[in-house]
């Protein structure tokens, strides 16, 4: 069965959005200010990478790290030379 997951980190004045939907192959799609900026897929519900960039000058890259499973997915935000930042889960 299908399920979608959704994520939501506010970072240096962008909004960064993933929506995970589980089931035998996760799909991850990653919104940065409401545009769709990467997605990728995962079998089995092994952690995947979807590199993105933040819309600063110049470009900031970024990766957003999303575990579909098992359990409850997770999604971490990692940008250079910062902590990486646990997104907060949101219902829609």
């Amino acid at each position: 069965m299908r399920r979608r997951h959704h994520f939501h980190i506010d970072h240096a004045g962008h909004s960064v959005s993933v929506t995970i939907q589980t089931g035998h192959t996760a799909v991850v799609e990653v919104l940065v200010d409401g545009k769709e900026t990467g997605h990728a897929t995962s079998g089995h519900g092994h952690p995947v990478a979807v590199h993105i960039e933040l819309p600063t000058e110049p470009p900031t890259p970024a990766t957003v790290r999303a575990a579909p499973g098992p359990g409850i997915p997770r999604c971490v935000l990692e940008v250079p030379g910062v902590e990486p930042q646990v997104m907060s889960p949101r219902l829609y």
